[in-house]
């Protein structure tokens, strides 16, 4: 972790966030989503993130983006004002070393900056690793919705995480 460098997202790194994010989404159920996409809809995703004033940041190890991490609205409506989702994606090569931990732990603060206060998480019942990082970072599981996701041929659980920003 001493060589990463956690920073906001500019444009020329949403081609390989966009990478990680279409190797999440073809080889594990962590995106609840079947075909890739291309650059320009993780570009349009960043933009509306930023005409918000919500960050997507990336972990960086000199040039290279190794992972990212954003949130955004919760719920459109005007009762979850005070709450947003996060989502955080590591390279596959570059996982189970504390980066995703580190985009998590960088958001907290901006969350609370942005008058926000609970941030949630959408997780894979079946992804352990990414419940064990947020438990380690003092989310709580509130949800379990059962079979409300499918992909790869079958039904899956999603389960919500949840955790004050002050």
């Amino acid at each position: 972790m001493d060589s990463i460098a956690i920073r906001d997202a500019v444009e020329k790194d949403f081609e390989a966030i966009t990478a990680i994010y279409n190797e999440v989404l073809l080889n594990s159920t962590a995106i609840y989503r079947d075909e890739p996409v291309p650059v320009s809809e993780r570009v349009a995703f960043w933009k509306a993130r930023l005409a918000q004033n919500y960050p997507t940041l990336v972990a960086c190890d000199g040039d290279s983006v190794v992972g990212y991490s954003s949130f955004g609205d919760f719920r459109a409506w005007p009762g979850y004002r005070f709450t947003v989702e996060h989502t955080v994606h590591v390279d596959a090569g570059r996982r189970g070393r504390g980066i995703g931990s580190a985009l998590v732990r960088a958001l907290i603060p901006r969350a609370a900056q942005s008058g926000k206060h609970v941030i949630v998480g959408g997780i894979d019942a079946d992804n352990a690793a990414s419940l064990r990082l947020h438990e380690r970072l003092g989310f709580e599981q509130v949800a379990r919705f059962r079979e409300v996701g499918f992909k790869f041929g079958r039904f899956l659980d999603l389960v919500f995480v949840q955790r004050r920003v002050e």
